[in-house]
């Protein structure tokens, strides 16, 4: 059989989007020639060199409907005129040009939906933006009828909503070699990814003058600058440090010396909800105790693999309280530890990519 060339479309900088960089470089192991598409930021860094073929292009407009279209027009023209067997649209923000390109080209299309796009608080507390993209998606996903998911809750939605099957792949981490007698565990709690609405920073960050350890948040998004003036607010400078983006290779070093995770969301929308959030797993492969709500996917690997203190809410007071239980229960931390250590066997990246 003639190799595929699978043609993968994101709207976020490619140096950072771990997931993306796995799947594709699987896939490329697999066989398939793969190339992955994304944008190339203002201040973005040259692309690292990878198994797979990398394309990043400017834009002009860096967010708001206007980026989206940009985006949208410079990836229909892209896609129009290069070599490809296979057009994966990553999330509703790229589906539309995937869509049209692989009818107009009679190429095999696949959706990767990592959101419940329509259901993240950004989207869902805006009702213009929010019937917008509502109505990309009842246009488009139908026909999709290859895709994959995060999770068996995502997966059971969209058979409801659409009549699709998508496959569950979840954002395992690679499991790589760890000795967690080398782990030189530092004073300070960390979060780690987008640093968006519906992330609780709004009652994570007035937590913290009740909580006698630092935090360090490794990441940036759409609600990166009302964090840092919340930080302001509340004269929390000398307890909260912001890292900005951090390179894969750097994360790993804030991550694996962290004393406990943060994986905290609002209760709004089902993204959120349903939702199974890389950094679970990347604090789970380095031995990392979690602060984590108490949503079904987490719950289900937590009943297992009691790796996190599961929280029924994330008001100020909530969250305060359960990170002073666990910094001062040193026992429950390295009990937390080992099952960690167990749970990273199981939920894998080497696990997932077989399917």
């Amino acid at each position: 059989m003639a190799v595929k060339i699978i043609t993968c479309t994101v709207t976020n900088d490619l140096n950072f989007d771990q997931r993306m960089i796995r799947i594709c470089t699987s896939l490329q192991q697999a066989g398939y020639q793969v190339r992955l598409v994304g944008r190339k930021k203002r201040n973005s860094k040259p692309l690292e060199e990878k198994a797979f073929t990398q394309k990043d292009f400017p834009v002009f407009f860096q967010k708001g409907k206007i980026f989206y279209i940009e985006c949208n027009l410079r990836l229909f023209l892209y896609l129009l005129f290069v070599k490809s067997d296979v057009f994966c649209a990553i999330d509703l923000d790229t589906i539309l040009p995937n869509l049209w390109v692989s009818k107009l080209r009679s190429k095999l299309r696949v959706y990767d939906a990592h959101e419940l796009f329509c259901e993240m608080e950004e989207i869902v507390s805006r009702p213009i933006i929010h019937k917008i993209w509502k109505g990309i998606e009842k246009y488009a996903v139908p026909q999709f009828q290859h895709g994959y998911t995060i999770g068996d809750c995502y997966a059971k939605e969209f058979a409801n909503a659409y009549q699709v099957h998508y496959e569950v792949i979840r954002n395992a981490t690679v499991l790589k070699p760890f000795d967690p007698n080398k782990k030189s565990t530092k004073d300070y709690i960390l979060y780690q990814g987008a640093v968006n609405e519906g992330r609780s920073f709004e009652t994570l960050i007035p937590a913290m003058k009740e909580v006698n350890c630092k935090l360090i948040v490794c990441g940036e998004g759409n609600f990166f600058d009302q964090a840092k003036k919340l930080v302001l607010e509340h004269g929390l400078s000398d307890k909260i440090s912001f890292m900005g983006y951090i390179e894969p290779s750097r994360l790993q070093h804030y991550t694996e010396n962290a004393l406990i995770g943060i994986t905290l969301f609002t209760n709004a929308g089902k993204s959120n909800f349903l939702s199974m959030a890389n950094r679970f797993f990347d604090y789970m492969h380095h031995a990392v105790p979690q602060l984590c709500v108490n949503f079904p996917e987490y719950k289900k690997v937590n009943a297992t693999f009691e790796i996190a203190c599961l929280i029924e809410d994330t008001s100020s007071l909530t969250i305060s309280t359960a990170l002073n239980n666990l910094l001062n229960n040193p026992t429950a931390l390295a009990a937390m530890r080992k099952n960690c250590l167990k749970a990273r066997e199981v939920y894998c990246w080497q696990q997932e990519e077989k399917n």
